[in-house]
């Protein structure tokens, strides 16, 4: 598969696991040309398809002359790929299960093995801070989204308060793995913290040993991370047997 067939079967897993919706927006990076990035026309996640997607330099401007209209928050995946040459995948999401971690001071924690991506620390990015009470709460310009990208830093997930999040990861496989089980994990949590005792998160030396070769390898060859991404390719109907 090519980026830009990842990209569609990203967008279309992500929808079907309720993830995106009509809004919302995955990315990645031109593997050929560190400055630019791949990025669908305005459009919801299920309809995207090959001859959809776009080309982007990292100030979120459409390169080749492309005149169809853009997702308006194209500048958070423009700025974290200019803050973080790690990172080869973005996603933006609203999805309902994280919002209550984005308007309160509960931390979004990694409860469960699946999302120990996400590290022991999920920053909140609040755009009042430091664009005043105005804003329409959207990442509508180049500064929002190098002020986002400062606050998202090193990690690799950030909330976005009364908006939703942003999360980054080294592969369009493995940022959809653990954005897939994001859901999961917030409900999971919730219900925790109705029952009695503390919640015990993932620790770091566990995130660590997860992410490696003998825990959740998500590598392109890996046998293990292909076998969840074809089913999720045969779940939207596209072809993955390998």
């Amino acid at each position: 598969m090519t980026t830009v067939t990842d990209i569609v079967a990203a967008n279309r897993i992500l929808a079907h696991h309720g993830v995106l919706n009509a809004y919302g927006h995955i990315s990645a990076r031109d593997p050929d040309d560190a400055e630019a990035f791949y990025l669908s026309r305005s459009l919801s996640a299920s309809q995207v398809g090959e001859g959809d997607i776009m080309r982007f330099d990292l100030e979120g401007d459409a390169m080749a002359d492309d005149r169809r209209a853009p997702y308006v928050e194209r500048f958070i995946h423009a700025a974290i790929y200019a803050a973080r040459p790690d990172v080869h995948c973005v996603l933006h999401a609203h999805t309902e299960e994280i919002l209550p971690f984005t308007i309160t001071s509960e931390p979004f924690r990694a409860v469960i093995r699946s999302v120990s991506d996400i590290g022991v620390e999920v920053p909140r990015w609040d755009i009042r801070t430091g664009f005043g009470d105005a804003t329409n709460l959207l990442v509508s310009t180049i500064e929002h989204g190098r002020d986002l990208a400062a606050t998202l830093g090193g990690h690799s997930m950030v909330l976005m308060r009364g908006h939703g999040f942003t999360s980054c990861g080294p592969s369009v496989l493995r940022t959809v793995s653990t954005a897939v089980n994001l859901p999961r994990n917030a409900r999971v949590l919730l219900a925790a913290r109705q029952m009695r005792g503390p919640v015990v998160a993932m620790s770091a030396a566990e995130m660590a040993s997860v992410s490696g070769v003998s825990g959740r390898d998500l590598g392109p060859d890996s046998p293990a991370a292909r076998r969840g991404w074809n089913l999720w390719l045969a779940e939207v109907g596209l072809d993955g047997a390998e």
